[in-house]
C-alpha cells in the first residue's frame, strides 16, 4: 500500500486549492481543517463557504474539472500558476477519481461562460450540443454537412429572420433532446437555413433565413456566410449560436457577437 499512498501524497503536495466536484456531506467533512477548499456542484448541499454552480453534470470527467477551475477562474478564485487537486466519482456516488492541475490560460474553453451566463436553459444547450457533435463526427450518408442552430431569445430571432420554406415544427411541441426529434433534427440539416429553438428547448422552426446585419462581425479566415449569420444574430439578440462547420467539421459557438468555443466532433 506504500506506493498507492506515494501517489496520493505527489497529488497532494504543495497545493494551492482543493476541488470537491459533487461531495456528499460525508466526504466534504473530511476536509474541513482543509484550506481553500472549493466545492464544483449543481447545488451547494454541503454548505461550502466557498462553491462553483455546475449547471449540468459532465459526463466526461475533463470536461467536468475543466469547467469548475474556468469558473473558479473568472470568480477569482484561482489564478494561473496555482496547483489544484480534484477528486470526484466517475463510477459511483463516492469520490473516486484524484487528479492533480496546474492552472493556466490554456484551460479557458468558453465552456463556463457558455453555460452560465447564457440566456437558454444550460442542459438545452448542451442537448443542442450532442446533436451539432454527432452530425459533425457522422455527417449525412457519409458526407460533411453543415448545421446553424440558434438557441434562446426565439422570438426576438424569428423576427430578425424569414423562412426560406415550410416550417416543419409550426404548431408542433417538440423538444431538442427527445432521441426522436434529435434524428429529425440531423435530417433537415441537409437543408438551406438555421434552426431556431427557445429558452425551454422547444424546436421554434427550421430552414429560417437569418437577416441582421453583419456589419462589425470579426470571424476568423475561411468561415463563411453560416458562421456570419450565427455571429451576427447574437449581437443583436440574447441568442446563442452553434455552428457546424461543413468545410473543416468544427463546431463553434456564438455569444454576443462573438466566437466563443470552438470544439472538434472527433475529440468529443
Amino acid at each position: 500500500m506504500g506506493s498507492f499512498d506515494d501517489v496520493l501524497a505527489d497529488i497532494m503536495a504543495d497545493i494551492d486549492s482543493v476541488f470537491l466536484f459533487s461531495p456528499n456531506g460525508a466526504f466534504y467533512e473530511r476536509f474541513a481543517d482543509t484550506d481553500n477548499v472549493v466545492v464544483v456542484a449543481g447545488e451547494n448541499t454541503v454548505e461550502a463557504e466557498t462553491f462553483v454552480e455546475l449547471p449540468i453534470e459532465f459526463t466526461n470527467i475533463k470536461d467536468r474539472i475543466r469547467f469548475g477551475i474556468e469558473g473558479a477562474m473568472d470568480n477569482d478564485l484561482v489564478e494561473e500558476g496555482n496547483t489544484i487537486a480534484c477528486f470526484g466519482s466517475i463510477f459511483a456516488d463516492d469520490a473516486d477519481s484524484a487528479v492533480r492541475v496546474r492552472v493556466s490560460e490554456d484551460l479557458r474553453s468558453g465552456l463556463y461562460d457558455l453555460f452560465t451566463n447564457s440566456r437558454a436553459d444550460p442542459n438545452v444547450i448542451r442537448d443542442v450540443f450532442d446533436v451539432a457533435l454527432e452530425l459533425g463526427r457522422k455527417g449525412q450518408k457519409g458526407s460533411p454537412v453543415g448545421a446553424l442552430f440558434v438557441v434562446g431569445d426565439a422570438g426576438k430571432v424569428m423576427n430578425k429572420s424569414r423562412p426560406l420554406s415550410y416550417n416543419p415544427f409550426e404548431k408542433s411541441h417538440v423538444h431538442v433532446g427527445d432521441p426522436i426529434v434529435n434524428v429529425m433534427l440531423k435530417e433537415f440539416s441537409r437543408l438551406d437555413g438555421a434552426f431556431v429553438i427557445s429558452d425551454s428547448g422547444k424546436i421554434v422552426s427550421a430552414y429560417r433565413y437569418l437577416e441582421p446585419s453583419a456589419e462589425g462581425i470579426d470571424i476568423p479566415k475561411g468561415l463563411g456566410a453560416r458562421h456570419m449569420a450565427g455571429g451576427a444574430i447574437t449581437r443583436d439578440t440574447n441568442a446563442t449560436a452553434i455552428v457546424l462547420s461543413e468545410s473543416d467539421g468544427l463546431v463553434r459557438a456564438f455569444k454576443g457577437g462573438e466566437l466563443i468555443l470552438e470544439l472538434d466532433p472527433e475529440e468529443h
